[in-house]
């Protein structure tokens, strides 16, 4: 009984963990990234897709992103998606390549990016514990219950806290990385 409830977290917390590193991942360092272009969505046959199905994006050098679409005729709506973005990005087209200059962070902007990348750490930290708070009172009323004993309780509980250590643990790395990368000039 108790241990469903232990891997449901277990599950749960892995998933606040990889939508803390998609969002981390999101944030725009100095260096051209393809990871910088997940979050836009395109408005294209009459629906909005992700950038990342509508083309090939790369990166040939740390300050430029290309897009080349799949269909050229979706070259002008990527261009506005891209623009219109909160990214600072301004994407020029050449034929149906989208060539994105990715310019050099200012320093008050990468101590923003910082701030911005730490408070992101910090909601993905607050979600681990509500899912560890869920848990707990999940265990408790089994245990009230008389579902579990006090032991299987307490045992479970440890385990549960031993899963938040380590995946509170996970997002401080992904953000100290992310926080070294945006100060690297």
């Amino acid at each position: 009984m108790w241990q469903e409830i232990q891997k449901e977290t277990h599950r749960k917390m892995d998933h606040s963990v990889d939508v803390i590193r998609k969002e981390l991942a999101a944030v725009r360092t100095g260096r051209a990234s393809a990871e910088v272009l997940h979050p836009i969505t395109v408005e294209v046959y009459g629906t909005r897709m992700p950038l990342m199905e509508l083309a090939t994006v790369n990166t040939p050098d740390p300050q430029l992103i290309t897009v080349q679409p799949f269909d050229p005729s979706n070259t002008k709506a990527i261009e506005k998606a891209i623009t219109a973005s909160d990214l600072g990005l301004n994407p020029q087209t050449d034929g149906s390549l989208i060539r994105v200059p990715v310019p050099l962070l200012t320093e008050q902007r990468r101590k923003e990016l910082a701030k911005h990348v730490k408070k992101l750490g910090e909601d993905g930290k607050v979600a681990l514990r509500n899912l560890r708070r869920e848990a707990n009172d999940q265990l408790k009323k089994l245990e009230k219950d008389k579902e579990i004993s006090q032991d299987e309780q307490k045992m479970a509980m440890d385990k549960i806290q031993q899963e938040t250590d380590r995946h509170v643990a996970d997002i401080d790395e992904l953000v100290h990385k992310k926080e070294a990368d945006l100060m690297t000039v």
